[in-house]
């Protein structure tokens, strides 16, 4: 499976998206990877909701897939984004972000991240192993939706800054 780098090759503004993303994306991953080792109930359900409400805003304005950028482009234009979008089956993409739906697109890591709230009771190392699932839930999750943004900016053949 190729790198969200490698989907982007041929395009240095679609490369640039990628990497102000990816850094974006670890910020936001080592934030939930230190609140995954604090052994308090329901904290991490907490933190990692908050955190991807507000990254997953930010990936897709990155790639001109934000909500009221795609109100700005023309008629055309954006049937072609919503194409896209529904061609790559992200529910993640132009829309507006609300806690119900990173939950349901989050539903796919429910296996890791019932882990993590069963190892990090256990002192140090399970502590340690649930800040190492925490942030490789983030990490793999931001950069899925990475992808989908870039194949649907391609399929769109949206013009990046």
């Amino acid at each position: 499976m190729p790198t969200a780098l490698q989907l982007a090759a041929d395009s240095p503004a679609l490369q640039a998206a990628v990497k102000r993303s990816r850094q974006l994306l670890h910020r936001r991953a080592l934030m939930a990877a230190a609140a995954s080792a604090v052994p308090l109930p329901g904290l991490d359900w907490a933190v990692d909701a908050a955190l991807l409400s507000r990254m997953i805003p930010q990936i897709n304005r990155e790639f001109g897939l934000a909500p009221e950028q795609i109100d700005q482009l023309d008629p055309k234009k954006r049937d072609q984004v919503e194409k896209a979008v529904a061609l790559v089956g992200s529910v993640l993409i132009g829309k507006f972000i609300s806690r119900d739906l990173i939950i349901k697109a989050t539903s796919k890591l429910g296996a890791r991240i019932a882990s993590k709230q069963l190892v990090k009771y256990v002192p140090l190392a399970g502590q340690l192993v649930a800040a190492s699932v925490g942030y490789a839930a983030i990490r793999y999750f931001g950069e899925e939706h990475i992808k989908d943004c870039i194949r649907v900016a391609r399929q769109a053949q949206l013009r990046l800054n």
